[in-house]
């Protein structure tokens, strides 16, 4: 019997020792400081959305066995796409055709599937695979916006809503038109801001890198779509107000292992649709002991949202790059998009002067 006894001691000795172990070994890096130690690339993609699909209502997780379902889809998915439509020596598009082989006009082509990463796994937050970035409100979807938030957007963005039927219909109305100059376009297309929000940061159709590098005082953020470099104070105060940027003042404390940064002084758009000067948002880093990062935010906006939204999700551990973004490859295209727009009113007049000719000699 006190053989028995002792044989089980040692088993639960070793057990208890390779636990020790184990929770040791998972222990999260930290700078010499004891801060947790968030410097390196991260993956940004993800499968789950940032709004819930209406359908699931107030669900928030999924069951496990349908997100490995979904995983599985989006592998099959890639490969179809990178079999069939990841040609890099496809040829133009068809004349009147809109870049994809689809009915349109006007079209010059676009990125193939081989540029699309959107990211292969649902975001699964302590073992849970939830329906929405969005977790507040709780049906996973942004707040309503106030009155007139839409028209001051579709202002703004004239050049990327518009629809291009290879003529120049913003004619056929008064006021200014989408391409009337370099200042009439949309900032992202000017590539002032990214293509996907920053602050806070979400999801985007490719380029979901991100760089961190910390010190003790300071924490970068390189973003790789369209190279947004943010720099965040830690343990500071905000700058003037009358000091507005694109990306707005971020400023950074330590919450135990948590980095929580707080950014306010946006200019009048930023990369979160429908956002103006008004906007602040809080975000909260924090490391998990597999590498990877939980991500989650607060957006507070009063003269946009009818109320504050939340989100969260993982950011990817990643050994990758984050190579340089040439938003415009020599800034030629700004000028093609110019010239382009003023071929297309000088046929739109020069047909209907012909109209007005017609009609008169009848």
């Amino acid at each position: 019997m006190k053989n028995i006894s002792q044989s089980r001691c040692r088993v639960l000795g070793l057990v208890l020792g390779l636990s020790l172990t184990f929770s040791v070994s998972a222990e999260i890096k930290r700078t010499p400081s004891g801060k947790p130690d968030l410097s390196g690339v991260y993956d940004t993609g993800t499968l789950t959305p940032e709004q819930r699909p209406e359908f699931f209502g107030d669900i928030k997780y999924l069951y496990p066995w349908v997100a490995d379902l979904l995983n599985w889809a989006a592998e099959v998915a890639y490969e179809w796409f990178e079999e069939t439509e990841s040609d890099p020596d496809r040829e133009a598009p068809p004349v009147g055709g809109d870049g994809n082989n689809t009915a349109g006009a006007g079209g010059v082509g676009g990125y193939n599937a081989f540029y699309i990463d959107i990211g292969k796994q649902a975001s699964r937050i302590d073992g849970k695979v939830r329906t929405s970035i969005i977790y507040d409100p709780p049906n996973g979807r942004r707040p309503p916006t106030l009155e007139g938030v839409s028209a001051r957007m579709g202002d703004i963005y004239q050049s990327f809503i518009h629809e291009n039927t290879g003529t120049a219909t913003w004619l056929d109305h008064d006021g200014p038109g989408p391409f009337d100059g370099p200042e009439s376009l949309a900032p992202s297309e000017r590539c002032l801001i990214s293509f996907a929000s920053t602050v806070p940061t979400l999801p985007s159709l490719y380029n979901n890198y991100k760089r961190i590098v910390q010190t003790e005082d300071y924490v970068m953020i390189l973003q790789e779509m369209v190279h947004d470099a943010r720099i965040i104070r830690l343990n500071s105060e905000h700058s003037d107000p009358k000091n507005r940027s694109w990306l707005g003042d971020s400023v950074g404390h330590w919450e135990g292992d948590t980095l929580v940064v707080k950014t306010k002084n946006f200019k009048e758009i930023s990369g979160l649709g429908g956002a103006d000067e008004n906007l602040q948002v809080e975000e909260r880093f924090s490391l998990t002991e597999d590498g990877n990062l939980l991500y989650d935010f607060t957006v507070v906006d009063d003269t946009v949202w009818t109320s504050p939204w939340s989100g969260e999700y993982i950011w990817t551990k990643n050994q990758s790059k984050v190579y340089e973004y040439a938003c415009h490859e020599g800034n030629y295209s700004m000028g093609n998009i110019l010239r382009g727009a003023r071929l297309l009113e000088r046929e739109w007049r020069e047909k209907e002067a012909s109209t007005l000719q017609a009609s008169a000699g009848q």
